[in-house]
């Protein structure tokens, strides 16, 4: 089989998993149900993914692609022209938007069986748990944090938004979820401010 024609299917396969996540979930998903939603046969999707697991990882990130406002969330935590407090803020909306709810959901479903199955999400659990919180710690490190703190603020932070999604899916209370981040954040740039202090 010809590289060039497999591409474009199996980002058409992606994509329609993608839609089928968001919209079903994963977990009573099997490849032959996913198969006759999106018009191939789980033959078809073992091919180009190699098993139900990687098309699952395959699919959330590409659904995450569809929420440039939560992956604006990093851009605006490096902008170092404003105070980290203001940035803490901005990216913690990023990733509060309403438009990221569908995200949220299938995230934490998806982090469920992670957790609960091991071995079948393996590289989605590994990126989940160090890929936000190594960007965080890296922008705190650009701002003149010491390494082992920028680590420690960063692990927070990160728990924190992680925290706050899951209330917001289950709450729905946008205000007061404002609340706690406005704290943390206080709390975290008060640190950060003083561990740069000569």
């Amino acid at each position: 089989m010809p590289d060039t024609p497999a591409l474009p299917e199996r980002d058409r396969l992606l994509r329609l998993t993608a839609d089928y996540v968001l919209e079903h979930g994963v977990a009573g998903m099997t490849l032959r149900r996913l198969g006759q939603t999106i018009g191939t046969n789980n033959r078809m999707l073992l091919y180009y993914f190699g098993s139900k697991e990687e098309l699952i990882s395959a699919a959330l990130i590409e659904a995450g692609r569809r929420f440039p406002v939560l992956a604006r969330a990093f851009a605006l935590l490096e902008d170092q022209q404003r105070p980290l407090i203001d940035r803490i803020t901005a990216a913690w909306d990023a990733v509060a938007a309403a438009e990221n709810l569908p995200f949220h959901r299938t995230f934490f479903e998806v982090l469920g069986l992670a957790v609960h199955q091991r071995g079948r999400f393996d590289a989605f659990l590994g990126a989940v748990g160090t890929d936000w919180r190594d960007q965080v710690a890296a922008c705190l490190r650009r701002d003149g944090v010491p390494a082992p703190l920028a680590d420690d603020l960063a692990r927070e932070l990160v728990a924190l938004w992680r925290g706050l999604q899951l209330d917001l899916i289950t709450s729905g209370d946008r205000a007061g979820t404002d609340r706690t981040n406005a704290a943390v954040a206080a709390s975290i740039a008060d640190r950060a401010a003083a561990a740069t202090k000569p």
